[in-house]
């Protein structure tokens, strides 16, 4: 079978190429994918596939197959993308991936129906929304796309500091990640009475050094940092009462995020105590760390080095970076997922205004992606 799909893939490099650079060039934020999803509707569709999509919310699942016959087997991508300033011009854009994702998926089925193949049971194709605002993949569970799925899979583009171009892992051991915004309120007065007044900025320092000192055991990884502060108007001559701060938070494991975040708020609420403010604490978004399943693991590994080789073929180890990817296991505890890390030679790194990467490597994308869904409906 490998050989036919890299006949294929060769075979459609161009329209792979085009198709990827028309979603890069329309990303649209969380919730917000309407043109996304009527795109890839239309490109399910066109393939003869049944699909679904959501009144209340965006995305789409489309099905091939009949899970009467077998397993039924997922098959996920992302599709939002983020708000962020790109050269002086704040834009949706897509600098972590999604594009891409969408483009392999799209192009696994695609191969796979054109070559003949027919699934041993039900292919669920889940293009999910919302990714980034981590509440996507909670949005699809409640719509119980996921209930009947046993085995998922994904796949996500690596950084150069992870992976380089032709290597790949069989997972990635996200870990878990807890954004924070919070408002501080004091009292305004005249700059030359700051004593009348209850200064914001205080309090704001006094957060970031307290967030700064905290400390957790050393020997499992986190983070957590101040990533963005506002305080104060136009005239510098006013004792501000307002401010807004955001917080990110990042723990390998699910238990240190617990113990990190209780440790945070309790920083950030006795800083602001003792300058008199008052603070607000929200959580908009929060991710769990990756549950491993080994067995899917072994099957991908060997689609790796049949695909790449055995130089391919990376051992898989934690990274800070988060994905709501795994809320679907700790939703469904008996569903085995994985996420295929693909080496793209991405650079500078994800989220970054203008990353890039390598495109051949969407070829190696969708030959791993294609080779292993045949593998999981065969092991079955």
């Amino acid at each position: 079978m490998l050989n036919e799909i890299n006949r294929w893939v060769k075979e459609h490099q161009d329209e792979i190429l085009a198709t990827y650079q028309k979603l890069h060039a329309h990303p649209e934020v969380s919730w917000e994918e309407k043109e996304t999803t009527a795109f890839l509707s239309e490109r399910l569709s066109d393939m003869g596939l049944p699909y679904e999509t959501f009144e209340d919310i965006t995305g789409v699942v489309g099905y091939w197959g009949n899970k009467d016959s077998g397993p039924t087997i997922g098959l996920r991508a992302d599709i939002d993308a983020l708000w962020q300033n790109v050269n002086g011009e704040w834009k949706a854009n897509h600098s972590c991936g999604h594009d891409a994702h969408m483009t392999m998926v799209l192009y696994t089925v695609r191969c796979l129906k054109e070559l003949g193949y027919q699934p041993n049971g039900l292919l669920k194709i889940i293009f999910q929304p919302a990714e980034e605002s981590g509440n996507g993949a909670k949005a699809l569970i409640e719509k119980d796309v996921i209930r009947d799925i046993d085995q998922l899979l994904g796949i996500h583009v690596r950084p150069i500091q992870d992976l380089n171009l032709g290597e790949a892992t069989p997972a990635i051991y996200h870990g878990a990640t807890t954004l924070l915004r919070g408002t501080v309120t004091g009292v305004q007065a005249h700059g030359s009475r700051p004593h009348l007044g209850i200064n914001v900025v205080d309090s704001l320092a006094a957060i970031v050094q307290a967030i700064n000192s905290i400390k957790l055991d050393p020997t499992i990884s986190y983070s957590a940092k101040v990533t963005m502060m506002k305080a104060g108007g136009d005239n510098v001559n006013i004792i501000p009462d307002y401010g807004e701060f955001g917080v990110d938070l990042r723990a390998e494991t699910n238990d240190a995020m617990d113990l990190l975040l209780h440790k945070v708020k309790k920083a950030v609420t006795s800083a602001s105590a003792i300058n008199g403010t008052k603070v607000n604490l929200e959580i908009p978004a929060k991710m769990v760390a990756a549950r491993p399943n080994r067995e899917l693991e072994e099957i991908v590994s060997q689609v790796i080095v049949d695909v790449l080789g055995e130089k391919g073929l990376v051992t898989t180890k934690p990274t800070p970076g988060g994905e709501d990817f795994h809320f679907y296991s700790e939703a469904y505890p008996d569903l085995k997922a994985t996420m295929i890390g693909l080496g793209t030679d991405l650079s500078p790194g994800l989220h970054h205004p203008n990353m890039s990467f390598e495109l051949s490597s969407l070829f190696d994308g969708i030959k791993l992606l294609s080779l292993s869904i045949c593998r999981l409906f065969e092991q079955r």
